[in-house]
């Protein structure tokens, strides 16, 4: 079974509340929001507006997203983790999506290594106090870019506290197979992101200063069906009997019809699966 979330990060250019964003989540049959944590600041000063307003819309908050420091000053950034440890308590969320630096893994040095590991395992353990879990996200130009480079950081650091975001098309992207990538990294993936490209050669439209940008190329955003990498395939190699928690991560055009069509396509496909068992 899946348990679908919205990003409201897709809708970071229009002019959209998160009570319209809500009604539509509910209507389309989705589960739950990711919410991105500046629009969480956002709404600091409509209080009212919280996890127990949309939990009694049958929804919930599937996970924080945000981005910490892993340069500077310590406090610095445990400063920045404890203001999203709160924003998610308000939120009725224990998730909070984090990058592993702005380095890719082949690029790091031994010293670069031993100072992620150490900053990871700082906000591990005030992540931890505060109830919290970390999804490090595998993505481009991180130390989490690869399968290998995941599993050896997640090892490094030895927390239970800091846990998976798989991002379906980044690992399809470092030319890895997406099934493989999710069996060896299972145990410790809490969330996936699931979103897909034309072709190959678009993949550059997904860097942060392309997809940020209001006036940035959206050409080779697809469906979540239509794209290079296969997501029926990857999504029928997930086991029966697990609930699995993930996000339409939509930045293209239209995401209201695209992410009702891409939540209903993957019901259907669930059904199916079920029919044929």
């Amino acid at each position: 079974m899946m348990h679908l979330s919205l990003c409201t990060i897709s809708f970071r250019h229009q002019l959209v509340s998160l009570p319209e964003l809500a009604t539509f989540a509910a209507g389309a049959g989705l589960d739950g929001i990711e919410l991105w944590a500046a629009h969480a600041r956002g709404l600091k000063h409509q209080p009212a507006l919280n996890g127990d307003w949309l939990e009694a819309m049958g929804l919930g908050v599937s996970m924080l997203s945000d981005y910490l420091p892993f340069a500077g000053p310590y406090p610095q950034g445990r400063e920045k983790l404890r203001e999203l440890c709160t924003l998610a308590r308000h939120w009725n969320t224990r998730k909070i999506r984090v990058f592993a630096g702005k380095k890719a893994s082949a690029e790091c040095t031994a010293a670069d290594w031993h100072a992620l590991v150490c900053r990871l395992r700082d906000y591990c353990l005030r992540a931890e106090e505060a109830g919290m879990t970390l999804l490090l996200e595998t993505h481009p130009n991180t130390g989490a870019d690869t399968t290998e480079a995941t599993g050896e950081l997640l090892a490094a650091v030895d927390h239970p506290a800091l846990k998976v975001n798989l991002d379906v098309l980044h690992i399809w992207e470092a030319g890895e197979d997406p099934v493989r990538a999710w069996r060896t990294l299972a145990p410790q993936v809490q969330h996936l992101h699931l979103k897909n490209i034309r072709h190959r050669q678009y993949l550059p439209e997904f860097a942060p200063d392309n997809v940020y940008s209001a006036a940035g190329s959206r050409a080779g955003m697809v469906p979540l069906f239509e794209g290079a990498c296969d997501f029926a395939h990857f999504l029928n190699s997930l086991p029966d009997g697990r609930v699995h928690s993930a996000s339409l991560e939509w930045f293209g055009p239209a995401p209201f019809e695209v992410i009702a069509r891409d939540s209903q396509q993957i019901l259907r496909l669930q059904t199916e699966r079920l029919c044929h068992a």
